[in-house]
């Protein structure tokens, strides 16, 4: 059996949109519930969610059940975390707090087998299905996905040379941490921040790459889509079930 291809990676390279939905809840149930529902991916955090390496294959596995292309956010931009998230089967990365061209480089080195980068060779993982696949090995560095997430000030300064970075494929804006960075903790809606957002999706695509972004309202995700972003996590799954939650309650005259 050929290894799978990465059809979100190839249609982040061709420009196309594709909406998402942030995973948080590090529950198999709801990854296989909204992995059933005609989301483009899925991204399973584990920076900002309790989950671990074991829990993250557990969820992707349940995911497999839909269409979604899965994808899986790193704790931090490290070669051990990465290789562990890769070799449970995530092909889509997004590494979190890359400041600068080298930290980006860094996170593609290790996403990518010698000699094109230090990622360590295991045979019997769920990526290699197990070592079921002969040739894993020989197309893994083509088919990894790596987004990079910029967050900061110092980000944004440096968003072209991060986007010269060979092997980066796509650029991801933070907008809560870019919201703090600004001097808008918790507000990232404010006037400045929205418009370095603007700013950052036309620098991005002035590079040639795609650019992708998290939103928590649809009216939010609309937004941005006409600001020129590309990959949108339209929704978080805890906020989804939380505001339907006190939804239900408004309905019943208990809010």
């Amino acid at each position: 059996m050929p290894a799978p291809r990465n059809l979100f990676k190839q249609r982040l390279l061709a420009g196309e949109t594709q909406l998402g939905l942030w995973m948080s809840l590090a529950s198999p149930v709801a990854a296989e519930a909204l992995s059933l529902l005609d989301f483009d991916w899925l991204l399973f955090d584990t920076e900002h969610a309790p989950v671990e390496i074991a829990q993250l294959q557990a969820l992707l596995q349940a995911a497999a059940a839909g269409t979604p292309h899965c994808a899986a956010r790193p704790a931090w931009n490290d070669k051990v975390l990465i290789k562990r998230i890769l070799d449970v089967g995530a092909q889509t990365l997004l590494v979190p707090f890359v400041q600068t061209a080298e930290e980006a480089a860094a996170a593609v080195a290790a996403t990518r087998y010698p000699p094109d980068g230090i990622r360590g060779v295991a045979g019997g993982t769920r990526a290699s299905r197990y070592g079921t696949e002969p040739d894993y090995l020989t197309t893994a560095n083509r088919e990894i996905c790596t987004i990079v997430q910029i967050e900061t000030r110092a980000a944004l300064d440096q968003i072209e040379a991060i986007c010269a970075v060979d092997g980066v494929d796509g650029i991801f804006i933070g907008p809560s941490d870019l919201s703090a960075s600004l001097g808008h903790l918790g507000n990232p809606s404010a006037p400045q921040v929205q418009e370095q957002l603007r700013l950052a999706a036309d620098r991005v695509i002035a590079c040639g790459k795609s650019p992708g972004i998290l939103a928590t309202t649809a009216a939010d995700a609309k937004r941005y889509r006409e600001m020129g972003y590309l990959f949108i996590a339209c929704g978080v799954d805890l906020g989804l079930l939380s505001g339907a939650a006190r939804g239900l309650l408004a309905e019943m005259g208990k809010a």
